[in-house]
């Protein structure tokens, strides 16, 4: 079947089919979409402002990028184990320190509680140093390795407590958080404990987590055993726990404690780290 086309550019009659006719206007549709779009692009309106291309600087990099190898303990506790934080030089010099200032360790008492009565829960020596009192500068360098290690700020930690446990002594389980309807309200709170541990233990002395994974929680538990997750002290490595869950509020499984020392001596440097800056008081 044969169909008449029209006359194209004074040309002669033309007979076209069905497809030739087809891709023709094809073309032409095509050709004006493309067209139209072109010439619309090119058109601004005038209410609208040219945008400035905006260029960033890149962040200047440290000079020396630390890397602090560490290892997950546990989750429920959140404890991390850092091998190898401090040279043996280091924890010699911190040690120094401390000797000549030693008293026994006390206890922040709950409602009701005397020196007296709570006694036997916490039976090492101890002293806190800060940083400021530390002229060899130790003291600094461990504070600033503990903030990159905790990504939190050098000022929300505590002084220093280093602590020495002789054969025997311990520390029953217990919290470092602070329950405000047992101890009243707190200008801030705990949410982490860093462990240093400034020597190596023969036997015994192990910092545990009864409560590790919600174990022994639901019985009578008896606060001087020595049992569930056990971290052997060693020179030089650091044990990171935290107190609070991200909501603030403290996580029944940090509960922890220290293993009576069987043989040999114990040294550990504590720095508690709260969850604001902290004055001078601290």
């Amino acid at each position: 079947m044969k169909i008449r086309g029209s006359k194209i550019s004074g040309g002669n009659w033309r007979t076209l089919g069905l497809p030739s006719i087809f891709l023709l206007c094809l073309f032409f549709f095509l050709a004006g979409f493309f067209g139209s779009s072109l010439f619309s692009q090119q058109e601004i309106p005038n209410n609208l402002i040219p945008v400035k291309k905006i260029e960033f600087e890149a962040l200047p990099l440290e000079e020396s990028v630390e890397e602090i190898p560490f290892q997950i303990l546990s989750w429920n506790p959140r404890a991390l184990y850092f091998p190898n934080f401090a040279t043996a030089e280091q924890c010699e010099g911190i040690i120094k320190m401390a000797k000549a200032h030693l008293r026994p360790s006390s206890l922040a008492l709950r409602k009701g509680e005397t020196a007296e009565s709570t006694k036997e829960i916490r039976t090492s020596s101890g002293t806190f140093i800060s940083s400021s009192e530390d002229k060899t500068g130790i003291l600094d360098q461990i504070e600033e390795k503990i903030a990159k290690a905790t990504m939190i700020p050098k000022n929300y930690g505590e002084a220093f407590n280093v602590l020495r446990y002789e054969i025997g002594q311990r520390y029953d389980s217990h919290y470092d958080a602070f329950n405000p309807a047992e101890y009243g309200p707190q200008k801030s709170q705990r949410v982490a404990s860093f462990l240093l541990y400034l020597s190596d233990v023969e036997e015994g002395g192990e910092t545990m987590f009864p409560y590790e994974n919600g174990e022994n929680m639901d019985s009578s538990y008896d606060f001087r055993k020595c049992i569930g997750l056990k971290v052997k002290p060693r020179r030089g490595d650091g044990l990171l726990f935290y107190s609070l869950f991200p909501n603030g509020t403290i996580n029944p499984t940090s509960l922890h404690g220290s293993c009576p020392v069987i043989k040999g001596e114990k040294w550990v440097a504590t720095k508690w780290i709260r969850d604001q800056g902290l004055d001078e008081d601290y």
